[in-house]
């Protein structure tokens, strides 16, 4: 295959080392013959590029400007295999609506379904996998989307929010990350893509989802994730023809994914959601109109520097919610907001939760949705999600 052969008899750096670093030395190892693989970790000004024919980047680091030298697994991935692959993005949504498009597909095709990306497995890791009666779902985040020169047949596009500006720097430029995913598509593939984002040149026949849309049966809450399942019907019914009513049924028997809007439990007539994967303020905007009884609401983590405008006019407007806010953007947040009642400050997660028991009332909900990244606090949203359960006491 033309899309691995090219590693054969190559020198190859692997830059980055973690999980998509390890599955990557290990795709080589597996399916090519290169003539020497070695890990780097460091800056790129400390690469001697020209002592390699291939480097393969991990996701997670920035990097300015393309490079022919320079690939990625999800690259290599599309080379091979973008005719059979579902590519999902978006700043919000993206891993429910994939989750959700893979048990459809899963159920309504005669086909394997392989999930893959940024919540599923490193995709390198599954290559071998991949035949002729194959469907790729792809979720697929900004990073992996940088510096890639292949497209999926079929591209899902959300929406587009302020997100990542301390990766990008600017705005636009983690738009035009967002936009690879259709950007080398042909006439032949096509683009779903939702109302808000904004427009950009594609050779796809683009479909926009304008809300509102179709109601939906399902069991995880929010009206976001109805629209999220109106992308989910149209692909599967108009791309891959599933019966509409089984379509229907599939959705409405998914149960979501953790620390998304996720009930977590009861403690002392308190109930609990777990939103940890909220990092921006649209999130926590979403939340709050999504969960019965919402009354407390922990907010903040890192600052990257994102316009919290959204949230700060929501919570002027709805005094009917307890506001706990807390590390550096939770702090930035209230010096936005001014002086309010029912909001607060807490210094560290154990903190807000501890103060959350004492003024939630029994019968209403408290809900972790932090609008903000967890990185200098917590190695991920899944601890900062778990971290909330235990000081819950659930």
């Amino acid at each position: 295959m033309k899309a691995i052969r090219k590693f054969d008899n190559k020198a190859i750096l692997i830059w980055g080392y973690g999980r998509e670093g390890q599955s990557t030395e290990q795709f080589l190892r597996r399916c090519c013959r290169p003539k020497s693989i070695e890990i780097f970790e460091g800056k790129r000004e400390d690469i001697h590029e020209d002592w390699y024919d291939y480097i393969i980047k991990s996701p997670g680091i920035a990097m300015d400007g393309d490079d022919p030298k320079y690939t990625s697994q999800t690259e290599i991935f599309l080379e091979a295999f973008a005719g059979r692959t579902v590519g999902v993005t978006g700043t919000k949504g993206k891993s429910t609506t994939a989750a959700m498009l893979h048990s459809v597909l899963s159920e309504g095709l005669n086909k394997k379904v392989i999930f893959l990306g940024n919540i599923g497995e490193p995709c390198l890791s599954h290559f071998e996998e991949v035949d002729g009666n194959t469907v790729v779902v792809f979720e697929m985040s900004c990073h992996q989307l940088a510096h890639t020169a292949f497209s999926p047949h079929i591209a899902v596009f959300l929406n587009l929010y302020e997100e990542h500006l301390d990766y990008y720097k600017t705005f636009d430029r983690y738009f035009a990350a967002k936009q690879n995913i259709s950007r080398h598509q042909t006439g032949k593939d096509v683009l779903y893509i939702g109302a808000q984002v904004p427009p950009f040149q594609t050779k796809a026949k683009k479909i926009v989802i304008d809300e509102p849309v179709g109601k939906y049966d399902l069991k995880i809450l929010g009206g976001h994730n109805n629209y999220n399942a109106e992308f989910v019907f149209r692909v599967a019914t108009e791309q891959f023809h599933i019966d509409p009513g089984t379509v229907r049924d599939i959705l409405h028997d998914f149960e979501g994914l953790p620390h998304r809007l996720q009930f977590i439990g009861e403690k002392d007539g308190i109930l609990y959601y777990d939103d940890s994967i909220s990092t921006i303020p649209d999130a926590t905007v979403h939340a709050l109109q999504s969960v019965p009884h919402a009354y407390s609401v922990l907010i903040g983590g890192m600052d990257r520097g994102i316009d919290y405008g959204t949230l700060v006019r929501f919570m002027k407007e709805h005094k009917e919610y307890a506001y706990i806010c807390m590390y550096d953007s939770g702090r930035r947040i209230l010096d936005e907001l001014g002086e309010q009642e029912n909001c607060y400050y807490a210094k560290d997660l154990q903190a807000a939760v501890k103060l959350a028991g004492s003024v939630t009332p029994q019968g209403r909900a408290c809900i972790l949705s932090p609008a903000s990244a967890s990185y200098g606090f917590f190695t991920n949203f899944e601890e900062r999600g778990d971290k909330f359960r235990e000081y819950a006491g659930l």
